[in-house]
């Protein structure tokens, strides 16, 4: 898991942040001072929990839980304080643990070891099944529901995605694809930014945010975790072959390139079946 440690005190978001990197069940811990440099290191990472002091500056624990939660809706928040009072507030926003500092080793391992075992139950027992569709329109199903989207651009930049099989795509690539004749100044940054908060906010609120990765300004989607009819065309599957009739994503432009390419091997692979009936 990686855990996210936000508190103003230096001292103890540095010693908080080094007793997570002790517990097996953690693989990477950072921490932060500000709430709103952590905002802004979640908007291109992913975090599985948060540590958070509840009495900060410049946004309080409570508020930067809310904020994180709409990013990412399944992390799990922990608050740590010194303060009793705060205790029915933090569970407002079900939040996962509460501690009171100072927080010791074998406090905070409980807690970990306590969102790591409903973390793993959850994947065990939650699972869903994932469709992408590709051939004509392109729309995914999450167990037989179509998903849908806040904001089209989101629609489509998972569709870019898909399209990439796999492939990093980076943030100023994806605003090409998506402005195709506007500059990558910093307001359309700013939007490109509500473009993918909104599309993992999304996936998250169907319980399928794991299919996107976000790391070091890169995104990708994972296909491992997906079904995709395109997919399996390009694996060959001879059912798949014969559902393509040519189109494919027809409603974005950049994805003529593919389409002609999956025209081409359609037909190759016709030739092939009338040569060898």
């Amino acid at each position: 898991m990686r855990v996210l440690c936000v508190d103003d005190e230096r001292k103890i978001a540095e010693y908080t942040a080094a007793l997570c990197r002790k517990f097996p069940q953690v693989d990477e811990a950072v921490y932060f001072t500000h709430s709103r440099d952590a905002l802004a290191w979640l908007d291109e990472n992913t975090a599985d929990v948060a540590l958070l002091d509840i009495d900060m500056p410049d946004i309080s624990g409570i508020e930067l839980a809310r904020e994180l939660q709409k990013r990412q809706p399944q992390i799990a928040i922990i608050f740590l304080t010194g303060y009793a009072q705060y205790a029915l507030e933090a569970f407002s926003v079900h939040a996962s643990g509460y501690l009171m500092k100072p927080v010791t080793e074998d406090m905070l391992s409980a807690e970990i070891a306590y969102v790591a075992s409903h973390k793993h139950s959850d994947t065990d027992t939650n699972e869903h099944a994932i469709f992408v569709q590709t051939f004509g329109g392109f729309d995914i199903f999450v167990d037989h529901n179509c998903v849908g989207f806040k904001y089209s651009k989101s629609k489509e930049l998972l569709a870019y995605l898909v399209d990439k099989r796999g492939n990093s795509v980076t943030r100023k690539e994806a605003f090409s694809i998506l402005w195709e004749d506007r500059v990558y100044d910093r307001p359309m940054q700013k939007q490109l930014d509500v473009i993918i908060r909104s599309l993992r906010s999304t996936l998250g609120e169907y319980g399928i945010d794991s299919i996107f990765e976000l790391k070091m300004g890169a995104m990708r989607i994972l296909p491992e975790m997906i079904s995709c009819d395109a997919y399996n065309f390009f694996d060959g599957k001879v059912d798949t072959l014969d559902a393509y009739h040519g189109e494919y994503m027809s409603s974005y432009s950049w994805a003529a390139a593919t389409e002609a390419y999956m025209t081409w091997k359609a037909r190759l692979e016709g030739a092939k079946d009338s040569e060898n009936p």
